[in-house]
């Protein structure tokens, strides 16, 4: 008889500290006394790092629960990530809910349920354990998308993401079940023993299907803008920062592990994936150009990177360029996940602070952001290095990401995609300068001054730090992703 499983138990620390934390928010509503809940956030904020510093100090580190989920440098930086883009919203939600007296402990408990589930997406290795802990993430973020429960804006983003999210689970449980018809096995490093049959390669275009969703890859990215201009903005920052990580970080999983099998079955997933990458990144950025709702606008970028992002794990197939690939997959998405989040905490704090059903529909028109440098020239300076970061401008985060992730498709011989994106990123500078353009260049509109708390305002300094760090000092975390990266290989 086996001894008890204590390193099973021991591997999940981090995720058992975020559970914790959520349930010591939610504890914590019924012992409140009075209407002020400011330290929900600083404990949320407190069980973040937490949570982060025990996935990167981890007493143990191999594979748990019979292969199915491990430990390891690629799960800790996934982990860190999620962690860092959880604290960062937590500030960002303090002060906007608390300007709309919706500051409530299921806000925190459901963010921090959300994040467990994305760093057991992170450490899954089998089909099973991935679907619940998409599961779990899902139904955290389909509970925050309408978490303020008023108007029609909110339900509408929270049905269609709800519906839509369970087609999506539905095309990846159907696709599991496939591959494991093909392989015998739900084990990511056992889906090479379908050898490229009929069966193993459905399946792995249905897994795919449902993994694009979450990425918002393009055909599967309709639910994007209305769900992003629904959902509470600190909510629409979680979710861009969060979940497209936690998802990228399974799909590399699983497409690595399938890349082991016949040349047939690369061939046909990697076809899957190209294709999803060019439309991704040609209709992400087509949407863009027109939107006057620079929260849209936002939500069709959020589109346009994921393509980018496809492209570095398309790249991390050809050997060769597999490490630097899978380095520049990692550190894009740590860089993104600062920049959406610095970038919708820009937007949230320009909102009014009426009820989110009655915002008129210009609520995130550009001419909010007319002449806001001279109104908050702090404000307007922040959201300038976010959108240059996005659009991959020197000397910030977002360049640095791009220019690893097309030195490794070229490196791995995808040179049209590498144009592409090279193309399609020059779109994008248009629709991000254009909001540089309304902040430095045109007069101020006479709307009332923008939301300021001590929490936000944290919150916009440290992601401006790691934008700017990440693009002038990038070696340390590059070389962190690296040895994240290696593991995989």
């Amino acid at each position: 008889m086996n001894g008890f499983p204590t390193n099973d138990f021991v591997a999940l620390l981090p995720i058992a500290i975020l559970t914790v934390g959520a349930l010591a928010v939610l504890l914590s509503e019924v012992f409140l006394v009075s209407g002020r809940r400011g330290y929900q956030a600083a404990i949320t904020v407190v069980f973040a790092v937490a949570a982060g510093a025990a996935a990167v100090f981890r007493p143990y580190s191999g594979y748990v629960f019979n292969r199915q989920a491990v430990v390891d440098d690629f799960s800790a930086f996934v982990t860190v990530v999620v962690c860092a883009g959880l604290a960062l919203s937590a500030l960002v939600g303090a002060g906007w809910l608390r300007a709309r007296n919706a500051e409530r402990g299921e806000f925190y408990g459901l963010a921090l349920f959300g994040t467990a589930g994305m760093a057991l997406l992170g450490m899954a290795t089998d089909l099973l354990v991935a679907f619940i802990a998409i599961e779990v993430m899902s139904l955290a973020t389909y509970s925050l998308a309408a978490y303020l429960r008023r108007g029609k804006r909110p339900s509408e983003a929270a049905f269609k993401y709800l519906v839509l999210g369970a087609i999506s689970s539905a095309l990846f449980l159907y696709g599991s079940a496939l591959l494991y018809g093909a392989s015998g096995s739900t084990l990511f490093g056992e889906l090479a023993k379908g050898r490229g049959s009929p069966l193993s390669l459905a399946g792995l275009s249905l897994v795919a299907a449902g993994i694009a969703f979450k990425i918002a890859a393009v055909p599967f990215h309709a639910w994007t803008p209305d769900v992003y201009e629904g959902a509470p903005t600190p909510v629409t920052a979680f979710m861009a920062a969060g979940v497209k990580a936690a998802a990228f970080a399974l799909l590399a999983r699983i497409f690595l592990s399938a890349e082991a099998g016949t040349a047939a079955q690369a061939t046909a997933f990697s076809g899957v994936i190209s294709g999803l990458a060019v439309l991704t990144m040609i209709f992400g950025n087509l949407l863009a150009v027109p939107q006057r709702s620079v929260k849209r606008m936002l939500a069709y970028s959020s589109v346009a990177h994921a393509g980018y992002l496809l492209v570095g794990v398309l790249s991390a197939s050809v050997a060769g360029v597999r490490e630097k690939a899978l380095a520049g997959l990692l550190f894009y998405l740590a860089a993104y996940a600062a920049t959406a989040i610095g970038a919708f905490t820009v937007v949230g704090a320009l909102e009014r602070r009426s009820r989110p059903d009655d915002e008129p529909a210009d609520a995130w028109d550009l001419e909010r952001f007319a002449g806001l440098a001279r109104r908050r020239p702090a404000l307007a300076f922040a959201m300038a290095v976010f959108l240059l970061s996005l659009a991959g401008i020197p000397p910030t985060a977002g360049f640095v990401g791009k220019l690893y992730i097309f030195q490794a498709a070229i490196g791995a011989q995808l040179y049209g995609l590498a144009i592409l994106g090279v193309l399609t990123s020059a779109m994008g500078v248009y629709y991000y300068l254009r909001v540089v353009v309304y902040m430095y260049m045109r007069p101020a509109a006479g709307e009332a001054e923008p939301l300021s708390s001590a929490a936000t305002s944290v919150a916009l300094a440290a992601a401006v730090a790691v934008v700017v760090l990440l693009g002038i000092v990038a070696d340390p975390v590059i070389r962190l992703a690296q040895a994240a990266g290696a593991i995989l290989l």
